[in-house]
């Protein structure tokens, strides 16, 4: 079945301000940021792997939302991205935390008509590879990448009946649903992690602690160590461009920061490319591991994985091997939970970077190992369940993202 195309800018709804980009860039600047109020959409609040992110906002006072009212979106209203990440796309859900929001000058919103298509509809069209890629070929190229209300009114969409855009949503939003349950769950048990780590070995409230004697903040038994005593700190690298079959039919996981710096709840599955015994004789990068530590060392510092196999990454990391296998749930915990430390270690005049030679000499305090190892046993308990949770999640978007083309398409017909 094929569905008629109409342009975007039919669909919308018969109200004022019902599709509209942001504010002109002096009527909404830094300045008009306070601590709390009406909450400013930006780009990050379209991630990818979900619908909307009703979190991390900028505010502006009511007064000034007020003086917006031409740029106000609400629960419902589809949101775009003007420049940019373009593709970025989402819907403000109906249960959202506020009953109104403004979209930033990078941003439009599309309140649709009901009577002609449903929101979650033409969020799906939109978040197909096809179409983004679509608006991307449409993008102005003078000066930053950015497409305009104009380009997005024009754009030419399928159009099923209400009832079939419905039926679509409900399809693959019960995907979505799964996904955010997983989503929710995993950041519950990432956090018993590392609450436990925080009751141990910060509160100092371990098994055992009512008989052992602390001075000076530190139990019998623990020592400050460097890092580089009790693991090596390996750096990673990149083949030369020069050097062919690199990654042709590659075997071992190629991590690079953005696998890591876009990965939730520490565990990292894999990543989409694979790196060839070639490629690893062509550069200073070196297999690790499942239970080493990935930590990004240059630019994005200080963000933290633990790989499921044996990983090599390229030079945007240290990846921290401890000699003893039981101490890396306890260095992952110790060393996120000192992040701001680490970053300060940081130079550089182009971006920042953590030198190995200098992680080497970070200090750590390392309790008895038999209280590591116990930890080591419970805090494997909760990734191990993240783990399985991430591979559900996994098999959940390859079926949604084949589903997706098919639904839109009318390829598949529906009861």
């Amino acid at each position: 079945m094929t569905w008629p195309q109409v342009k975007l800018d039919s669909i919308k709804a018969n109200a004022r301000y019902a599709f509209v980009g942001g504010p002109f860039g002096s009527n909404l600047t830094t300045r008009d940021y306070v601590d709390e109020g009406i909450p400013v959409i930006r780009g990050n609040n379209l991630p990818t792997d979900r619908v909307f992110l009703d979190d991390d906002f900028v505010f502006v006072a009511e007064k000034k939302a007020d003086d917006l009212a031409a740029n106000t979106a609400y629960p419902g209203d589809v949101i775009f991205t003007q420049r940019g990440t373009l593709g970025q796309v989402g819907v403000i859900p109906h249960d959202a935390k506020f009953l109104r929001y403004i979209i930033s000058q990078s941003q439009m919103k599309l309140k649709v008509d009901p009577d002609k298509a449903a929101a979650s509809f033409i969020y799906y069209f939109f978040r197909m590879p096809g179409t983004v890629q679509a608006v991307i070929n449409h993008a102005l190229t003078s000066g930053v990448p950015h497409i305009n209300l104009g380009i997005l009114k024009d754009f030419q969409i399928p159009l099923p009946p209400v009832q079939a855009q419905e039926r679509i949503g409900d399809i693959l939003s019960a995907y979505d649903d799964l996904i955010e349950n997983n989503r929710r769950r995993m950041a519950l048990l990432e956090d018993a992690a590392r609450q436990l780590y925080r009751e141990w070995f910060v509160r100092l409230r371990f098994p055992g602690h009512e008989h052992t004697h602390i001075t000076n903040g530190v139990p019998e038994g623990w020592e400050r160590r460097r890092i580089g005593d009790i693991a090596d700190c390996v750096g990673g690298g990149t083949p030369s461009t020069s050097v062919s079959a690199c990654w042709e039919d590659g075997d071992v996981t190629w991590v690079t920061p953005t696998d890591v710096t876009r990965n939730q709840h520490y565990v990292l599955l894999d990543s989409e490319k694979k790196i060839t015994e070639t490629g690893l004789q062509n550069s200073s990068a070196k297999v690790v591991p499942p239970h080493a530590v990935l930590m990004t060392s240059r630019a994005s510092v200080g963000f933290f994985a633990v790989a499921q196999r044996e990983v090599c990454t390229n030079q945007g990391f240290i990846s921290v091997v401890p000699t003893e296998e039981a101490l890396s749930p306890y260095l992952l915990f110790h060393l996120s939970d000192r992040v701001e430390e680490i970053r300060s270690m940081g130079s550089g005049s182009t971006y920042p970077e953590v030198s190995r030679g200098k992680f080497r000499e970070f200090e750590v305090l390392l309790p008895e190992m038999k209280l590591v190892s116990l930890f080591a046993e419970q805090a494997e308990m909760l990734l191990k369940q993240i783990r399985v949770l991430k591979q559900q999640t996994q098999k959940l978007r390859v079926a949604r993202d084949l589903l997706l083309p098919r639904l839109m398409s009318g390829e598949m017909v529906l009861e």
